[in-house]
């Protein structure tokens, strides 16, 4: 296998916010922050997938808790849904080539916070 992934708790954290941010900046589409997470996920050896696994799972529910406590603290914003399982019902990322990573609904009013306070 070529270069192989690091799949400590920090580094998938690190990836993680690094496609957040991406997102957030318009420097990426959803279709390539999945590609990335795909390439990234097919670059991490099959013995340690399980623990990517379980970090994996463990950032996105610590993210989904903090953007629920964000809107949650901002009433103006309308309630929205995020799509993950929680860590015991979390889905179970397939070995294959064709992975798909679990999908964060992105927030479709882009214009809440207004600069003329």
């Amino acid at each position: 296998m070529g270069q192989e992934m690091s799949v400590s708790y920090q580094a998938v954290k690190s990836k993680v916010y690094k496609m957040i941010d991406a997102l957030v900046e318009g420097t990426k589409t959803e279709a390539e922050v999945q590609d990335s997470m795909r390439r990234w996920w097919n670059m991490i050896h099959p013995s340690d997938r399980p623990v990517a696994r379980k970090y994996l799972s463990m950032v996105l529910e610590r993210s989904q808790a903090g953007l629920r406590a964000i809107a949650g603290g901002v009433p103006a914003l309308k309630p929205f849904d995020i799509v993950l399982a929680p860590a015991a019902h979390a889905q179970e990322v397939p070995d294959s080539d064709s992975a798909k990573l679990p999908k964060l609904n992105p927030v479709t009013n882009r214009n809440v916070f207004s600069s003329t306070a």
